[in-house]
């Protein structure tokens, strides 16, 4: 019985930084094209939420999640249990976080492919002011579902792997910015490495070449040198070009693209070179055909948004604006966060059994008929809604000011007042369709992120 991935998802940031902005503000780095931002409130573990809940496919929740990142949201505290709380899993099942190194999301996959699990690769990434880092960065998110039988799309068909202990990019804890060693170093090192644990998969899948080759490293000259072996019309895009290096995400994404137009009886070589190398070699299979109508990676590079190279200083903490001037936010208490962990995580509402009425939040006592403990819980978090009223607040505490709070009205039931992100408020008016999202609701407060979920423009394939 084949094994493989049996879904996937693909999250790409609403906000882009023109590279080239960033030579015009200081006169050096920049270059061609633009770099994704994970907005100011957003962060690697957000993010994977998003790819998280567009690889469900209407799939049974995982009983397994493995989380990958090179930028935590915590040290100490799990992460990825926050992953599995929005995807409303409840208490069953095993979650944990794998890091904080790009080669953790080759981890990731490989314990979510022998247990069946679930897959979440995220970061958010920068670099010192005017690096090459910072410019050829990027943010994003991918996450796979792994199981058997009929519902694969994609078969494993080899691995192979390789292991070297050598300094080529490190980052001390508490630094904001990696540094790496010079590049010739790096390519030496890699390409024996690649090389080897290529030319063992490809021996073990009894293939030459493949339909498709990736090859991802945050050594960009090892992974450029190694994928010029390929003929030109297997080798994948890259995606830096409108992306930009997405840590231990990039891969991910990569791969996610490629799935989005591969046909039966493709095959792809993925490559990650991480401190070693790691190869495995995927067969599609004839259930890709039936992959939901779910937004692709490159539907959703085409809906973006401009971010002023000042803006993205200021929500990566290189530079301190003036605050809001209102009192500070408190931090989120976590017996009460504890106590609605299905309607803070979860976004579920509750629906009266004696006469339908949808309330948000959910109510033990039902807002038009008054019966007490007569509902049932209804999740919302993939549930359209449309703007009936909106309000733009220049006074907020924000981050990105204006705020614009939005009161929406669920498809099927439901009114609720929240914040609208990813939007110009120029632009919104009544009757605006939007989706949920997961967000951070504001910059962090006493060490504490206040996760919750805003509304934001629905886009295309949206549920």
């Amino acid at each position: 019985m084949s094994q493989g991935i049996i879904s996937y998802g693909a999250y790409v940031p609403y906000h882009r930084l023109d590279r080239s902005t960033i030579r015009k503000t200081l006169g050096q780095g920049g270059g061609k094209g633009a770099r994704t931002v994970a907005s100011h409130d957003e962060d690697s573990t957000s993010i994977g939420v998003e790819a998280a809940r567009r690889a469900r496919w209407g799939s049974a929740l995982p009983e397994s999640l493995y989380f990958a990142t090179t930028s935590p949201g915590y040290l100490d505290k799990t992460n990825a249990t926050t992953i599995h709380a929005a995807l409303g899993a409840g208490h069953e099942g095993f979650a944990v976080d794998l890091g904080a190194s790009v080669r953790g999301a080759v981890g990731a996959l490989r314990a979510a492919a022998a247990t069946g699990g679930m897959a979440v690769l995220a970061d958010v990434r920068t670099g010192r002011p005017g690096s090459t880092d910072e410019a050829l960065s990027g943010d994003g998110a991918a996450a796979f579902s792994f199981g058997s039988g009929d519902s694969v799309i994609a078969e494993i068909v080899s691995q192979a792997s390789a292991t070297a202990e050598f300094l080529d990019r490190w980052r001390m804890p508490g630094d904001t910015f990696s540094r790496q060693w010079e590049e010739r170093f790096g390519t030496q090192a890699y390409l024996p490495l690649i090389q080897d644990v290529v030319t063992r998969a490809l021996k073990e899948a009894q293939i030459d070449s493949a339909t498709h080759v990736i090859v991802s490293s945050p050594q960009a000259r090892a992974a450029r040198t190694a994928v010029a072996a390929f003929a030109k019309d297997t080798r994948a895009d890259t995606l830096e070009a409108q992306v930009g290096f997405a840590g231990a995400a990039h891969a991910g994404l990569v791969l996610a693209d490629v799935l989005d137009r591969a046909k039966p009886g493709d095959t792809i070589l993925l490559v990650v070179a991480a401190d070693g190398a790691d190869a495995v070699v995927l067969r599609v299979t004839d259930a890709i055909t039936r992959r939901p109508a779910v937004e692709t990676v490159r539907e959703q590079l085409a809906v973006a948004g401009e971010v002023s190279y000042p803006d993205f200083l200021s929500w990566r903490g290189f530079l301190v604006k003036e605050p809001p001037r209102r009192p500070d936010p408190d931090r989120p208490a976590a017996p009460p966060s504890a106590r609605a962990e299905r309607w803070k995580y979860a976004f579920e509402g509750s629906r009266c059994l004696e006469c339908s009425m949808v309330n948000v939040p959910p109510q033990r006592v039902c807002v038009k008929c008054g019966s007490l403990d007569r509902s049932e819980p209804i999740p919302l978090a993939d549930v359209q809604a449309t703007v009936a009223t909106f309000t733009i607040d220049h006074l907020a505490y924000s981050m990105a000011p204006p705020v614009i709070d939005v009161v929406i009205d669920f498809d099927g039931g439901g009114r609720y007042s929240c914040q609208l992100t990813d939007a110009d408020p120029s632009t919104v008016a009544i009757g605006d369709q939007v989706e949920m999202t997961f967000r951070r609701m504001y910059s962090t407060a006493d060490g504490v992120h206040n996760y919750f979920w805003k509304a934001r423009p629905a886009r295309k394939g949206a549920k």
